[in-house]
Formats: structure tokens, C-alpha cells, sequence
């Protein structure tokens, strides 16, 4: 538990006396005192000044407000009346500034806090693994590449965690090798890894980190040799050879196509332009390839023929969901210029809203379902809610007004996702009521019901935020920050998925902190509740699908 809110200690210190007995406002004083105690040196320090401000405007209105009392019009001039007036209002709009500023800054610890507790049990139990297990206090293995640790590099520097993030760094540098004998997938290892060291060379400057993701972009490129330029999933970084899964020759669209920020980048950063090339070629055969619906792509394609396979089932969820993000996001990397980008990115958009967007019966909420040979499926994962974030996103860079009503629709239906499910948390996949007769708008099978502690609902809220500055999507944050504290947060150290958002009393600890909850959730509610417009500014900055800055590339001279 965190301690109270400067806003509830206010709401304690200043309630009626007389309306309670003896006993109670005994209780109450001594409860009071106990909250005062639990308070930051910084929150006491806002009370104070809170109530300095107060107690300055009552001896400054005590004039107007003793002829008020007496009947008297202002006896001063029309001009002196009305600065008075401007006077008080300029108070009360600095006081309330003043107070959302003290409740952000109250937020933007409460999230250090959440990292520091989390990070203390990955040092403690897991330092230099990929993964915490938080309630077995242990750790577990993908690729043995520290994925954690480099996930949270930008996090730790973004919230001026100065000391541990030296110490993640002295890792990095003494450490992380990747000359082993290891098979990776392709596209996890870009976006966590390639991604997370490429972002925090360009916030720091510090070539080790570029130095790191040449060694790594280099070790991938083997998984781009095969006979249709789709890469392979997977690539063994120690000897140089790639290879598909065990049981198919076939990829899937979200990994072949999620991979290309980081390569184009690494790129331009060592002019060296290879990295670049496979990347483009892989967009390139797949903005001609027929079986599209409407800009809708198939999940799979084969790393053989480079064609489509499980044609006719279309999904914005897993396998297929980064697709469509990093269309967009790689036409505002390059500065606008790539049409073919673009196009792509407009026509699947029409795409959705033709065949996979829907609402439901009982409150009109707007959600976006899946295609299965033309067969509509009401059924919506978590993965979907990075859509009003990315709509929005681009609507900032000049698309259709309709992309950002769109968001707006899209994100009230992920926030009812959380609201409307016992624990606050939302489940990983829901099914929508399409009937009016019956008032329950979302469903959940029992095998749905887990949390991976997922940030595309809060990435989606950062956006919408920023470019809306509604601070309902800042409290919606709030709220969801404050679940997963009461119900995945464990208290030896970090923070654990579950197996059942509607069971508060049991919400059944899975023992695994995914990395990106600390790459991700965490920092999207940080620059949520940021009030600094300017930190990773969207105009300059473009995050990959780990939420990995990436700068916007200069515009060429003309």
C-alpha cells in the first residue's frame, strides 16, 4: 500500500468535528496523526504550502468579504473592482494547478516506486536473466540475454533511476556477450533487445550501447537467407544459421513485419545499409502480395514461397497486431516520404472499419472483433488496445479526423475491459455481447481470464492523453496502476502475472514478471502522468512495439 494521497489527508484534517461522538473523533485524530506520519517529506511540504496559499487568499479576500456582509457595493473604482476579481480568479486557477501538478507528482513517484520494487527482487533473485519469478524468488531463461535488464535501460534513464541504471550498465558492458550457442526468435530479440539498446544510445550517447546493437543486428541477419527474403523466426547468434519453427516453414506476419524500426535505424546509424535492405525487402513483397482483404493481412506466411497461407482469417490481435503499428510508424520515421507506407496503412484501416469493427447491444461499446472466412467473431484480445494509441497517433501527423473518433470509441471499450472485471485488471482476451436483450457487454471464458501485466492499454492511454490533455485518461491510468498493486504486486519484491481477473480474493499468481512490464506498462504510465510535454516529444520521437524510443529522422534538404 502507498501511503495516503495529500488529497485524502486534506479531506481528514479538515472534516466536521462535531458530526461524529467522542470516541470516533478520537479515533479520527489518532487515525489522522498515523496518516500524517505515513506522509512524504514532499507531500507534507505540499500540505504546508497548501495551507499557506489558503490561509494568505482568506486575509487577502477578508476585506470584500466584511463588505459583502455589511450590503455595501465595491466602494472603489470599476477597474480596482474587477482586478480584485481577476485577482481571486488567477488564485483559484493557480490553486487548482497547483493541486493536479502535487497529484502528478504524487503519481510519477507512486510509479518509481512500483520500478524500484520490482527491480530490487530482478537484482535480488534474477540479475542477468531474462525473466523473474517473483514468488518462487527465481528466475527464468528465454534466450539467456538479460532480457529484463535491457528491456528496462531507457525506463531506468527516462525515470532518473541514476543508480541502478549504472549498475545495469556495468552489466551491459562487462557481461552481456552475444557469442553463444543459443537459438533466438528473431522478432523478440529485435524489439526487447536490439530495440532497448539502440534507444538507450540515443538517450545517453554512451557508444557501448550502439556498439552492442551492431554486434546483435549482425548475428541476426542470417535469419533473411532464405529463398523468398521472409525471415526465418529463429537464428542460433552463436553459429550463424537460422531455421523456422519445428513444426511449420511458415512465419507470422506480426514477427516478419514488427522488425523493421530497429534494423532501418541501426542502419543509419553505422551507414552501413544492409540492415535496412532486408527489412525493406520483406515490406516491399508484402505491400504486392494478393490475399489481402481490404488491407487486411493473413496471420501466416511462408518463409518458402513468400506467399500467405491460412488465407481468409484476418485479426488485429496476436500474430498479426504490430503489422499494422509499424506501417504507420516507419512512413513517420522516414519523415513522411515512403507512400507506399502510407497507402498500405490507410487502406487497412478502411479494412477494419468495414469488416471488423462492431458494437455492442446492451451500451453501444465499439470494438474491433476478427475475420474467419467471412465469418464474424466478436472475440477482441488485449493486443487490439494498441490500436486507439496508434489511430491517434496518426491523426497528430495529418490523417482523417475519423481515425481519432475511431480511438476515442476504442478507448472506452479497453478501459471497460479493466472496469468492468473484478480486480480492475483486464483479462487477455474478452468476447462482446452483440444482442441487446441481455446487459452484460463483455465476456470472459475461463481460459482468458489471465493477466500478463500488458502495457497496450496504458500506451494507448499516453497517447490519447497526450494529444487530447483529458485527464480522465491520466485517472484511468491511475486506477489501473493502483490494481495491479493490490493484486500482482508481491510483497518480497516485484510484480507477478495472474491467472483470473474476476477473483479478487484468488486472483492466482502465475510466479513470472514479463520484461515488458518494466520496458512498457511502467513507462507508459510514467510519461502518462508526466507533465512535461517535451520528454520524448511524439514530434521528435517514435517508439517501437516495445515501447522503445527511436528518434524521427531528419527531413532530407531540398
Amino acid at each position: 500500500m502507498y501511503p495516503p494521497s495529500t488529497k485524502d489527508f486534506i479531506s481528514l484534517t479538515l472534516s466536521d468535528p462535531h458530526s461524529h461522538s467522542y470516541n470516533n473523533g478520537k479515533h479520527r485524530r489518532q487515525s489522522c496523526w498515523r496518516k500524517w506520519k505515513q506522509l512524504s517529506r514532499l507531500q507534507r511540504s505540499l500540505v504546508f504550502f497548501l495551507l499557506a496559499l489558503l490561509l494568505i487568499f482568506g486575509l487577502l479576500s477578508f476585506p470584500s468579504i466584511t463588505e459583502q456582509w455589511r450590503g455595501k457595493q465595491c466602494p472603489h473604482s470599476t477597474h480596482h473592482c474587477y482586478m480584485r476579481s481577476l485577482l481571486h480568479y488567477s488564485f483559484f486557477y493557480s490553486l487548482h494547478l497547483f493541486v493536479v501538478s502535487a497529484r502528478n507528482i504524487e503519481r510519477l513517484e507512486a510509479v518509481r516506486d512500483a520500478f524500484r520494487h520490482a527491480w530490487k527482487a530482478y537484482k535480488d533473485y534474477a540479475w542477468g536473466h531474462d525473466e523473474l519469478k517473483p514468488i518462487s524468488k527465481s528466475f527464468g531463461e528465454w534466450f539467456g540475454l538479460g532480457l529484463t535488464l535491457i528491456d528496462s535501460l531507457d525506463t531506468m534513464w527516462i525515470l532518473d533511476l541514476k543508480e541502478e541504471f549504472e549498475e545495469a550498465k556495468d552489466w551491459v558492458e562487462k557481461e552481456l556477450s552475444f557469442n553463444k550457442n543459443t537459438d533466438v526468435n528473431l522478432f523478440e530479440t529485435t524489439i526487447r533487445v536490439l530495440g532497448g539498446l539502440l534507444s538507450t544510445y540515443h538517450l545517453t550517447g554512451n557508444g557501448l550501447f550502439l556498439e552492442k546493437a551492431k554486434d546483435l543486428g549482425t548475428r541476426l541477419m542470417p535469419a533473411f537467407k532464405t529463398p523468398s527474403k521472409i525471415p526465418f523466426s529463429d537464428v542460433n547468434i552463436g553459429k550463424g544459421t537460422a531455421h523456422p519453427p519445428r513444426w511449420t516453414s511458415d512465419s507470422t506476419m506480426a514477427e516478419v513485419t514488427s522488425i523493421q524500426l530497429e534494423f532501418r535505424e541501426l542502419s543509419r546509424l553505422t551507414q552501413e545499409p544492409q540492415y535496412q535492405e532486408v527489412v525493406n525487402e520483406v515490406m516491399k513483397l508484402v505491400h504486392q502480395l494478393s490475399g489481402k482483404q481490404d488491407g487486411l493481412v493473413p496471420m501466416f506466411i511462408n518463409t518458402n514461397s513468400g506467399q500467405f497461407t491460412h488465407k481468409g482469417v484476418f485479426t488485429l490481435g496476436a500474430r498479426a497486431d504490430s503489422y499494422y503499428e509499424y506501417l504507420l510508424k516507419q512512413w513517420i520515421q522516414g519523415g513522411k516520404t515512403e507512400d507506399e507506407l502510407l497507402e498500405d496503412y490507410l487502406q487497412a484501416i478502411e479494412g477494419v472499419k468495414k469488416h471488423l469493427v462492431r458494437q455492442t447491444g446492451p451500451s453501444r461499446l465499439t470494438f474491433v472483433g476478427e475475420l474467419s472466412h467471412n465469418r464474424f467473431n466478436p472475440k477482441m484480445d488485449h493486443l487490439v488496445c494498441f490500436l486507439p494509441g496508434t489511430l491517434a497517433l496518426g491523426f497528430h501527423n495529418g490523417l482523417p479526423d475519423d481515425h481519432m473518433d475511431l480511438a476515442v470509441k476504442l478507448m472506452e471499450t479497453c478501459h471497460q475491459m479493466y472496469q468492468q472485471m473484478e480486480t480492475g485488471l483486464s483479462p487477455e482476451i474478452v468476447h462482446f455481447n452483440l444482442q441487446a436483450s441481455d446487459g452484460r457487454d463483455i465476456f470472459v471464458k475461463p481460459a482468458d481470464r489471465h493477466n500478463l501485466l500488458r502495457p497496450e492499454t496504458v500506451e494507448s492511454l499516453f497517447y490519447m492523453y497526450r494529444f487530447t490533455k483529458d485527464t480522465k485518461y491520466r485517472d484511468w491510468g491511475w486506477d489501473i496502476l493502483q490494481s495491479f498493486n493490490n493484486y500482482t504486486k508481491v510483497s518480497g519484491g516485484g510484480y507477478t502475472s495472474i491467472n483470473n481477473v474476476r477473483d479478487p480474493i484468488n486472483p492466482g499468481p502465475r510466479d513470472k514478471m514479463e520484461s515488458f512490464f518494466l520496458g512498457e506498462t511502467l513507462k507508459y504510465l510514467y510519461l502518462l502522468f508526466s507533465d512535461d510535454m517535451e520528454l520524448l516529444s511524439l514530434d521528435n520521437y517514435v517508439f517501437n512495439t516495445e515501447a522503445h524510443p527511436l528518434p524521427i529522422w531528419p527531413s532530407s534538404p531540398k
